[in-house]
């Protein structure tokens, strides 16, 4: 069985104004947790929900959420054990693809 995966959403209350249409930074972090959860049965995973405009204690933390808000990133930023694999408009494909390469498999149960 894999390790247990760090994942990680950052996003505020306020939708992206440059991301049209697209769900709010909470939707996607409730959406990608269902979604991972449904594909991936029983395979650990942890995934937090970061607002950008709160204090932030852990430094990488401090730093994405700062990169956000200096316009570097669109919101919400999707990470993967720290690794970027959205922002804006979050697709599934580039986070599923990520998980696999960390051990994820669609037929484990």
């Amino acid at each position: 069985m894999p390790k247990e995966i760090s994942i990680e959403v950052y996003g505020t209350d306020v939708i992206c104004a440059s991301c049209v249409n697209a769900p709010s930074s909470i939707d996607t972090y409730e959406w990608l947790e269902a979604a991972i959860s449904r594909k991936y049965k029983d395979q650990p995973f942890s995934i937090t929900y970061i607002d950008i405009e709160k204090p932030q204690d852990l430094e990488h933390r401090k730093d994405y959420a700062q990169r956000i808000l200096d316009d570097e990133f669109f919101y919400p930023l999707v990470l993967v054990e720290g690794e970027v694999v959205g922002e804006g408009y979050v697709q599934l494909k580039p986070v599923y693809k990520e998980l696999e390469k960390h051990g994820f498999s669609a037929e484990a149960q």
